[in-house]
């Protein structure tokens, strides 16, 4: 599988804060969305970035304000996380990239695309289950669960132990060998302190504001995206996220959906060369 690429850390101030960034090659840009979980970070597409490199593109990922060495805003709201994205396109004086969104980067990805179509060239989205169709009893059967143990309430959340960091990383992985020693002290190093702080606050602003279901929630929005566009999910993933990406693709055939094989919700680290391969046609387009 792509080794992890050794780019150095890079800082640009957005808001006051100073945001970290790593970047590779040359080219068209593509931006990096890592994922909302304790740990997350620009560090997720570390073994993707000298791949997409090589392919002529400008590989950049950026630690979302409040994760990874980024420092941490006063607001805890999605909102903010989303428009820091165009700030920090702003920041690197780049008004129209690709966007390639795991996990929960995925929404805001596609959010700025449906909003703002002329700064969004193409969408990647890996494992982002908030844009499948909601599960149902039939997805339910003994055997078929992919869940993930329900997170603690703001009021009860706990700094991680390094066990609770690799628990919460094995879980997600398929080729859980990934999970070495240096990947998981580099990833707990990131758990805790004023990310497990910024954490909290996030976890808490959900709870205060727990927004009403929209009129239309996203993934019946999916097919008014006018880039190229492209979906990927983990055959393995959690919350039965196969079931309902297959149900996805029954109510909008249109839409272009790939399962990959081996691969659980990590899809950076389990399938690094092959959602790079799967991309690449949309990438170009």
């Amino acid at each position: 599988m792509t080794g992890r690429s050794t780019v150095e850390n890079k800082f640009v101030p957005i808001d006051g804060l100073e945001i970290r960034y790593i970047e590779e090659g040359v080219g068209q840009p593509v931006i990096l969305l890592h994922g909302a979980s304790l740990g997350s970070s620009a560090d997720v597409f570390r073994r993707n970035m000298t791949a997409l490199a090589n392919e002529g593109f400008h590989a950049i990922a950026f630690d979302s304000p409040g994760f990874g060495l980024s420092g941490v805003p006063e607001d805890s709201s999605p909102r903010y996380r989303t428009a820091a994205i165009l700030k920090f396109m702003d920041a690197m004086h780049i008004h129209k990239a690709s966007l390639v969104g795991h996990s929960q980067s995925g929404g805001p990805a596609v959010q700025i695309a449906l909003k703002y179509p002329e700064r969004v060239r193409n969408l990647i989205v890996l494992g982002t289950g908030s844009l499948l169709p909601p599960a149902d009893d039939s997805m339910k059967e003994p055997g078929a669960a992919r869940t993930q143990p329900a997170e603690p309430k703001a009021a009860d959340l706990k700094e991680p132990t390094f066990e609770d960091t690799k628990n919460q990383l094995v879980w997600n992985l398929f080729h859980t060998d990934l999970a070495t020693d240096e990947e998981l002290q580099a990833r707990h190093a990131l758990s805790t302190g004023k990310n497990f702080e910024a954490f909290v606050a996030r976890t808490a602003y959900g709870e205060q504001n727990r927004a009403k279901n929209p009129e239309v929630p996203l993934w019946q929005r999916l097919i008014e995206v006018r880039a190229p566009m492209r979906m990927m999910f983990g055959r393995q993933d959690r919350s039965w996220a196969f079931k309902r990406a297959m149900k996805l693709k029954e109510v909008y055939p249109q839409i272009d959906l790939v399962i990959l094989e081996d691969c659980k919700h990590m899809v950076p680290w389990d399938a690094a060369d092959e959602w790079i391969r799967l991309a690449l046609p949309v990438l170009r387009a």
